[in-house]
């Protein structure tokens, strides 16, 4: 038997292997793809949260950011993003606010205050009535 182009047609396992072998071709493409797209979203994220850390007042200031030139380290945080937005402060500082914001408020509640209740010169006529027949029925 001779390995003739011809007789490779006809054997159903090269043919098979030759469609196996371009599935697994497309799927390495595929999965290269998802990671690369994976992997520009994580950058995002990383990106977003170091922003906010920073004050930034718009996120769309970050478009004007390199996203490619932007790797992750093994941490999953983005190598050198502290410096960045240091960098983009000093170059866009209408981008942010006058001080970076802390993650947590430091401002105060309002104070409590009672309710304050409606005096009868206040009322309508009806809510007159009401309000004294309340008073009257809870009276002993």
């Amino acid at each position: 038997m001779s390995d003739s182009p011809e007789e490779r047609e006809d054997d159903p396992n090269a043919a098979m292997m030759v469609e196996l072998r371009a599935r697994a071709d497309t799927l390495e493409r595929q999965l290269t793809e998802l990671q690369r797209q994976t992997e520009s979203r994580l950058v995002r994220a990383e990106l977003k949260a170091e922003a906010i850390r920073a004050g930034m007042i718009d996120l769309d200031g970050l478009r004007l950011v390199d996203l490619p030139g932007l790797k992750l380290n093994e941490q999953g945080e983005v190598e050198g993003a502290a410096a960045l937005m240091q960098a983009l402060r000093k170059g866009k500082p209408w981008l942010f606010a006058s001080a970076p914001q802390a993650s947590s408020s430091l401002a105060n509640a309002p104070p409590a205050q009672p309710p304050k209740q409606k005096l009868a010169t206040e009322m309508t006529e009806a809510e007159y009535r009401i309000a004294r027949a309340a008073v009257l029925k809870h009276r002993p």
